[in-house]
């Protein structure tokens, strides 16, 4: 073997060693939006969720409010990553399917201003859903009323 196609060998081995490295790093230190917004924001989950029941406002908006929509973004598509990876380990998608669905996450998310009218992560059968079950309608859409594929958000 050549120096250099050793050279090609070792460094696309270190990219993906490194790569993977910082995927296992990136992991979100949330499990829910409400835990995400409270520890971004300083606040506590009961005092984030109840402003949300009460003010109808979504978690993007109270992260917006105190100046942590971008960190919020970031901890979402986090978490959105870690299901996706475990998804895939289960064999539920395949690594194709979770990359196209983080790409096209992060393209909503470019344009999202906080109010959930980009439906980041929605229809797209992921199970983003509030009862975290993917496909096939499991939660039922909007108070029961809807029975298509995926669950959204």
């Amino acid at each position: 073997m050549t120096n250099l196609k050793k050279a090609i060998a070792l460094g696309t081995i270190l990219f993906t060693i490194g790569t993977t490295s910082v995927t296992a790093f990136a992991a979100s230190n949330y499990k829910t939006p409400a835990e995400a917004v409270a520890g971004i924001t300083g606040k506590t989950v009961e005092s984030v969720t109840a402003e949300k029941s009460e003010t109808g406002k979504n978690y993007g908006a109270i992260a917006k409010e105190a100046g942590k929509l971008e960190e919020f973004k970031a901890e979402k598509l986090e978490m959105k990553k870690d299901k996706l990876n475990a998804q895939v380990a289960a064999g539920t998608i395949t690594q194709d399917k979770a990359d196209e669905i983080i790409a096209a996450i992060i393209e909503k998310q470019a344009t999202c201003d906080g109010t959930g009218t980009s439906k980041i992560g929605k229809g797209m059968g992921a199970g983003f859903g509030s009862n975290g079950k993917a496909g096939n309608g499991e939660h039922k859409g909007n108070g029961g009323a809807g029975h298509g594929q995926g669950t959204g958000l």
